[in-house]
Parts: C-alpha cells; sequence; structure tokens
C-alpha cells in the first residue's frame, strides 16, 4: 500500500509539473511570435550612394613661365630681398654711427613724463628717469629703440622708435609717453 501511495504522489507530482511547465513554454511561444511579427513589419530604409564625381584632368598652362626650381628664379628672389636689405640698412645705419644720448640708456617703460614748459618759444618735456629730472626737446633720443622725439605737447611727446619685425627687419612705429597725473 505505501508503494500506491508513493505511486499515486508521483504521479501528481509528475501532472503540476506538466501543467507548470504548459504555462511557461506558452508565454515565450507569445513573444517569439511577436518578435517574429515585429522584425517582419520593420523594414529597413538604405539611402542608395551617391555617383561619383567625375575626374577631369586640366591641362598644365605654365610651361613658358620660369621654373620654380631655376637659377633665374633664385636670382631674382635674392636681388629682391637684397633690395630690401639695403632700405633696411638705411632705416639703422645713421642710428649705429651717431653718439648716444644719456636718456637712452632706459627702456621707456621706466621713463615718466612728469610735466612740461616752454622754453624760449619751444615747448620742452620734463622726464623722470632713476628720481632724476631731465628736460627733453624736440629732436632728443630716448629708451633703448632708437626713440627720437617728433613732438612735445604738454599732455604728451610722442616719439618715432626704430625696432625689429617678426621677420628680423627695421621697421619705423610711433610710441607716446604721456603726462602723470598726480606725480609727486
Amino acid at each position: 500500500m505505501n508503494s500506491g501511495k508513493y505511486a499515486l504522489v508521483a504521479l501528481g507530482l509528475a501532472g503540476i509539473l506538466f501543467g507548470l511547465s504548459g504555462c511557461g513554454s506558452s508565454e515565450q511561444e507569445e513573444l517569439q511570435e511577436w518578435m517574429t511579427q515585429q522584425r517582419n513589419a520593420t523594414k529597413p530604409r538604405i539611402d542608395p550612394l551617391p555617383e561619383p564625381t567625375k575626374f577631369s584632368p586640366q591641362p598644365y598652362g605654365q610651361e613658358g613661365s620660369i621654373e620654380p626650381f631655376s637659377n633665374q628664379k633664385l636670382t631674382q628672389a635674392l636681388k629682391r630681398d637684397s633690395n630690401q636689405a639695403t632700405a633696411n640698412a638705411a632705416l639703422i645705419a645713421p642710428e649705429l654711427t651717431r653718439r648716444k644720448e644719456p636718456l637712452e640708456a632706459y627702456p621707456l617703460d621706466a621713463i615718466v613724463m612728469v610735466g612740461s614748459l616752454i622754453k624760449v618759444g619751444q615747448p620742452v618735456a620734463l622726464v623722470r628717469v632713476d628720481n632724476l629730472v631731465y628736460q627733453a626737446r624736440v629732436g632728443n633720443y630716448l629708451g633703448q629703440n632708437y626713440g627720437r622725439i617728433i613732438k612735445v605737447t604738454e599732455t604728451d611727446l610722442a616719439l618715432r622708435e626704430i625696432v625689429q619685425d617678426a621677420a628680423g627687419e627695421w621697421i619705423e612705429r610711433t610710441a607716446t609717453l604721456q603726462l602723470l597725473e598726480g606725480s609727486k
């Protein structure tokens, strides 16, 4: 009898497991069917590739001009550079041969304009360097860039400097020194 009970219990358990397995597989089958429907309903959209542009070669039209690596081209470039160097040398040469003035020993940012006055009908700027006051007139030099004073007014003085640009060429530029308000 005991074996009949065990057989009946085993048969009942097998029925329950079979019933549960049937529930699980039906949900999975539904999911598989839905995925298949979605895959079939979705159509990928692929744009066609554009046609490649046609290459059309251009004829070389510089046969009659100077060859870029010829001696003639090099001679022209050297002549142009020497003319430019001569012009630059003419700009700086007079500055190198003249006697330096005392205010040329100081950089322009160390020089301060503290006042101005009229002396013998000519404007004179009063500039201070190292706690000493100097008189500067039109034509005097100051600063380390060959700065020559070209104009003096009550409130500022203008100078023409000769400096080197990024290419190493000598060029002229203007600079101004303005009156320091409230100086002691």
